[in-house]
């Protein structure tokens, strides 16, 4: 482990300075896209006017056959694009495939004044990030990148699970993690094919009625990715990085989709991945804080001022705990009032409100 006093020194010499905090910038949603599909990669203009972050996926779902071209064709969509206040972020392989150390050599070299985020897929443990960090800083100094690219870990093993604090807490460059529901299936031998969401046979049954034991009992379908879900936004916030939900297989199911990100979003999760379009707008409405909500954070904070002491609004105890939820849902609410002037508007934020 490195000393404290050299964490924020840069891992290479002319690499850029590492950051002391990981500035937030709205992620509502991280929608994927295939760069060597010429259809997919015409889109990319429009899908950054209307997402986030648009992200060139690399791994999975890439042919091993088109995984140069998915490469090239990043590189070459970086270059063309005008991203607006969009993020451009990747995918890479996999830390143990024949195709990362290309892909992290040439995105780097020739787009990493573009790239804003690389996202490193099955992270099982800190030494997997401690790699990633060195060979991007050796990389940044090759190619004068003046900002430090910042990393990103999918937790998509059990064994990424038992070290997720480790990992968060691993560099500077941790930007944030995102639940990889359908490998974590996978590598805990779990028997689902599901990709996110819950299960009908994860369930909790009451007992049976002891005067009518043939009388119909009520089940309810639980979340069998809640206590990972949860550890993994502790261990982000604790070290100051930012959880997202990963990706909801079924693009048909639009409700059940909006479930699972609300749910998310309650919890703490600042975003989810979109792998179709329909779910960019879902992500979109989840995932931002709702009007009546910021409202009523806003008259919480101006009526306690300074957050101090306790009082009733509307028959309702306010005190410093509450102070601080109302802070977090106005501060996020802010954040994307100043990208979009419609929530401003509904938010009733002033232009001095956004200064």
């Amino acid at each position: 482990m490195r000393s404290p006093k050299d964490f924020f020194k840069p891992k290479a010499l002319g690499a850029p300075m590492p950051l002391m905090a990981v500035p937030f910038r709205p992620s509502r949603m991280i929608h994927f896209f295939d760069p060597s599909n010429p259809k997919m990669a015409s889109k990319v203009p429009d899908l950054a006017t209307k997402s986030d972050v648009v992200l060139g996926n690399l791994e999975d779902a890439i042919q091993v056959d088109n995984k140069v071209a998915a490469r090239e064709g990043l590189v070459k969509i970086a270059r063309d694009t005008d991203f607006g206040d969009a993020q451009l972020w990747t995918r890479v392989n996999s830390l143990d495939s024949p195709w990362v150390l290309d892909d992290l050599m040439t995105l780097v070299t020739e787009i990493g004044d573009k790239l804003d985020v690389i996202m490193v897929p099955k992270v099982e443990g800190e030494w997997d990030i401690h790699y990633v960090d060195q060979l991007v800083a050796q990389l940044e100094a090759r190619a004068g990148v003046e900002r430090p690219i910042l990393l990103h870990a999918i937790l998509e093993t059990a064994q990424g699970v038992a070290n997720v604090e480790s990992i968060c807490g691993a560099s500077p460059r941790m930007q944030g993690i995102s639940f990889g529901p359908a490998d974590l299936a996978a590598s805990r031998r779990m028997k689902t094919t599901r990709v996110g969401g819950g299960h009908p046979g994860y369930l909790v049954r009451t007992d049976p009625d002891a005067e009518n034991p043939d009388a119909a009992r009520i089940t309810a379908q639980q979340d069998p990715w809640h206590y990972t879900l949860a550890r993994m936004v502790d261990a982000c916030t604790a070290n100051g990085i930012f959880p997202y939900y990963g990706p909801f297989g079924d693009i048909k199911d639009t409700l059940a989709c909006e479930d699972q990100f609300r749910a998310a979003f309650l919890l703490g999760c600042v975003g989810a991945w979109s792998l179709h379009p329909v779910q960019i707008d879902i992500a979109k409405k989840v995932f931002t804080p709702p009007v009546n909500e910021v409202r009523w954070a806003r008259r919480v904070i101006d009526e306690m001022g300074d957050g101090a002491g306790c009082v009733m609004i509307d028959g309702k105890m306010q005190d410093d705990a509450t102070y601080k939820q109302c802070k977090v849902m106005v501060e996020a609410a802010k954040l994307l009032a100043r990208k979009e002037s419609d929530l401003a508007e509904a938010y009733g934020f002033s232009a001095e409100d956004l200064a």
